[in-house]
């Protein structure tokens, strides 16, 4: 037979489990980045280098020295970072004087 005080346990550990998990799911930092490989099929599809240098000019005639991923929108990183997160490949760290096919210039700030 069951009792009010059954069903309030039962009640408390029906609600209180999925809490406690949702907590400890949530509630660690996520992973950091991985590095953005050169073999990687997505580098490779579109041209990345970890340095501007290897660059193959005649493959890739877009390709400018000045281009660099630090100066693309697509770095997430700050002007300093020496690598990071880049939204073209899925967040994966890139090399801060990598390159890559789809370079696009960073907007000027707004003065």
């Amino acid at each position: 037979m069951n009792t009010r005080r059954h069903f309030l346990t039962k009640l408390a550990v029906t609600i209180g489990t999925p809490t406690l998990l949702a907590s400890h799911v949530f509630g660690q930092a996520p992973p950091p980045p991985a590095k953005l490989e050169e073999a990687d099929p997505m580098a490779v599809a579109l041209g990345y280098k970890d340095s501007g240098s290897k660059v193959d000019a005649v493959k890739y005639p877009q390709y400018k020295p000045e281009q660099k991923c630090n100066g693309c929108a697509l770095y997430l990183g700050k002007p300093g970072d020496a690598s990071s997160p880049c939204s073209a490949f899925g967040g994966k760290l890139v090399n801060s004087a990598g390159w890559c096919m789809v370079f696009a210039k960073k907007p000027e700030p707004a003065k």
